[in-house]
């Protein structure tokens, strides 16, 4: 687990130091410490991989919109709403979470953007190279939702069941791992959200993330997803919840 875990370590500090040479200035948050734990100004990391290797699950062209222009304008925008209210320079990402109903549109929409998609991007890996679920992480999906298979169907039919663009998300919370979903850029560690919890793992449900290749096919994209799901680089954020010895 050690190895598995470092292996991941690694290509994540990779991403943070590319980040960090890119705009010396900005918060890039080290791979250990989770990006709720940071403040601004912040970066558009690169993705762990190629903008094509997510093929044929999700297309090039999503990639390179998806990541350079969607996630760059929460992060352009993100900024720009702290520049514009000083009193938030100061705080973590966490701490705007927690208070997040305090705080207009802007600091709300952008603040949940930035941070979903850092999770989205860090727990996909290309087909045939994201490992399987941790022996400990597969057991507490088994005791929580039966089996793994009846995990992937509960979660495929939240993310469906939600109404427009939102997430749908594998969460800590109770003790227990649990599936909630979340619209617009909300996400479970909002003070505003129905169900609040840690997320471990996290689907972009916005058409954007999915039109391209599978037009209003929601339930191919859903199905689909599983092949380019990361299960190494979600064991960290389970291990970090649920305070399981690494």
């Amino acid at each position: 687990m050690k190895r598995i875990l470092a292996a991941g370590l690694g290509a994540a500090l990779l991403a943070v130091l590319v980040a960090a040479t890119a705009n010396p200035g900005a918060s890039a948050p080290p791979p250990d410490i989770p990006l709720e734990q940071h403040k601004g100004p912040y970066t558009l990391a690169p993705l762990p991989y190629a903008t094509d290797a997510l093929n044929p699950v999700i297309d090039t062209a999503t990639m390179e919109i998806h990541h350079g222009k969607h996630h760059q304008a929460y992060v352009t925008n993100l900024n720009a709403a702290l520049e514009a209210n000083p009193a938030l320079k100061d705080k973590t990402l966490g701490e705007i979470f927690a208070g997040v109903s305090q705080y207009d549109a802007a600091v709300r929409n952008n603040a949940g953007g930035h941070w979903n998609h850092t999770l989205f991007w860090r727990t996909m890996a290309p087909p045939g190279k994201g490992g399987a679920p941790s022996e400990v992480l597969r057991a507490q999906i088994e005791k929580d939702f039966g089996s793994f298979d009846a995990f992937r169907k509960a979660f495929q039919a939240a993310g469906m069941k939600q109404f427009g663009a939102g997430w749908v998300w594998l969460i800590w919370a109770d003790e227990r791992l649990q599936i909630t979903t979340t619209p617009n850029q909300d996400n479970p560690l909002m003070a505003v959200a129905a169900k609040r919890g840690k997320p471990i793992l996290g689907n972009d449900l916005w058409e954007h993330a999915y039109s391209l290749k599978h037009q209003n096919r929601r339930d191919a994209y859903l199905a689909g997803w599983w092949d380019v799901v990361n299960w190494t680089e979600v064991t960290r954020p389970f291990y970090r919840a649920a305070a399981v010895p690494g």
